[in-house]
């Protein structure tokens, strides 16, 4: 289905002003970012995990929890003995809180950023009108 002359064909249809606007459906960039960070955080869980396995000598359901732990900036839920365990543990801390921190600036931060927008330039509108009643009412006798 081709699109009308001068329109993008991934442009979303133009609305009447008698009808509301509905939303449209998520793009794929924020679709592929949502993607993107999921998998980001899984591998770090997925490398934590197993790297807690394998240094502290925990089972896999402690290590998956241990590691959850230091990813949502919880600390560490129980004490580690081993001191390889230990570096393991706060280098980890780092990188799983940086990636989880960074996962959900990278999904939300576009939407934020286009709300910020529309709340300046409706601000600013508003601005103007109140700007524009005032010189009307400095130009009335």
């Amino acid at each position: 289905m081709d699109a009308p002359s001068g329109e993008h064909p991934r442009a979303p249809p133009a609305t009447s002003p008698s009808r509301p606007r509905s939303r449209a459906p998520l793009p794929r960039t924020r679709v592929r970012r949502a993607v993107y960070s999921l998998v980001a955080v899984a591998i770090v869980l997925v490398v934590g995990t197993l790297g807690f396995h394998a240094i502290a000598n925990v089972g896999y359901v402690d290590a998956f929890y241990f590691e959850s732990m230091l990813a949502t900036g919880q600390g560490p839920p129980f004490v580690l003995v081993t001191d390889e365990a230990k570096l393991f543990a706060s280098v980890m801390a780092f990188v799983s809180l940086g990636s989880v921190l960074t996962s959900v600036v990278f999904t939300l931060g576009p939407i934020v950023s286009r709300m910020w927008h529309e709340a300046a330039e409706r601000v600013e509108r508003e601005f103007r009108t109140v700007e524009k009643e005032l010189e009307d009412r400095r130009r009335a006798p």
